[in-house]
């Protein structure tokens, strides 16, 4: 019998299954038989001792809605933006934790292939320019966030190539190293067909589904269990993890093994974070950071204004 239940997280994040429709099935072909050809049952992870691990996230920021007058094609609007990415980087022996690889980056982005220059402002803020060469406005958030989730990829790859095993939230790019897995910690389609969704319900803390292969995309994926709240539904404390489609059976069992054993250590609880247990405590703790490393948005904004009022008219 299907029951009712009220979701952890605070309802400014949304859900981490959203629910405002039908958990939708995802586009594309899913093989549930590249690791598994029968029943599906939960399979226990493995810590292998993995020495380091970096967690990589960004945020972004829309500093100010901008406008250029231009006399002869009307007003083009763009955008001014700001975003950080970087890293938490926890290692085993001795256990330790810290932010590095931070890296801050300032768009003023256009529409129209127009281009205006933002005046130097105060503290040394500079932003640089750039256009999407199309009319659609909502265009410039969507070149905004894939500059930010660009910079997330290329951390990732430098961390990945240091011998770092990287977790980055968020589904894995093109740019993406094959020790890099994807994590995703809210749900808004199915991946698994009706007859093995059951699993779902079973999974413990430190297990895992079997791998799944999503052949449109190139890449593996699978889900484990963080936690199991009290009073929690079939999918709560479940994410989902991904890793690049290049690599073996073997070693993605590996990744995944590694994950359900792993993650579960870093899951945060509701009293420290309102996406507990999704949002892992050393990626919420990188968010504090970027948000810091930012600045604050009103003196932003008070300069960006500033600034262009002394344009020459």
């Amino acid at each position: 019998m299907a029951r009712l239940f009220v979701e952890e997280w605070s309802p400014e994040y949304g859900a981490s299954v959203d629910t405002d429709e039908s958990l939708a099935p995802a586009a594309g072909q899913i093989d549930t038989t590249v690791e598994v050809d029968g029943p599906w049952e939960p399979i226990d992870g493995h810590d292998d001792d993995f020495p380091a691990v970096a967690f990589v996230d960004g945020i972004r920021r829309v500093d100010a809605r901008l406008t250029i007058d231009d006399p002869a094609a009307g007003p083009i609007p763009g955008i001014c933006g700001s975003f950080a990415a970087g890293a938490t980087l926890w290692r085993r022996d001795p256990p330790r934790s810290e932010v590095e690889s931070v890296r801050v980056e300032r768009l003023a982005i256009f529409t129209e292939g127009a281009a205006s220059d933002i005046p130097p402002l105060s503290h040394g803020l500079l932003y640089r320019t750039e256009s999407v060469g199309s009319s659609d406005p909502g265009m410039l958030v969507s070149h905004f966030h894939t500059q930010m989730r660009r910079a997330e990829a290329e951390i990732a790859l430098d961390l990945a190539r240091s011998g770092y095993f990287v977790v980055a939230d968020g589904p894995i790019s093109e740019l993406a190293a094959e020790s890099v897995v994807g994590y995703i910690k809210s749900h808004r389609v199915s991946y698994l067909p009706p007859e093995v969704m059951p699993i779902m319900g079973r999974i413990e803390p430190g297990q895992r589904t079997p791998l799944f292969g999503m052949p449109s995309y190139k890449r593996y994926s699978w889900y484990l269990r963080l936690t199991r709240p009290a009073g929690g539904h079939s999918w709560s404390g479940i994410v989902r993890c991904e890793a690049p489609g290049s690599l073996s059976l073997a070693q993605v069992k590996v990744l995944a093994d590694r994950t359900a054993a792993l993650l579960p250590r870093f899951a945060s609880e509701p009293h420290i974070d309102p996406r507990a247990p999704q949002n892992l405590v050393p990626i919420g703790a990188l968010e504090k950071q970027l948000r810091s490393r930012l600045g604050d948005q009103h003196i932003i904004y008070r300069a960006l204004r500033e600034a262009t009022m002394r344009q020459p008219t």
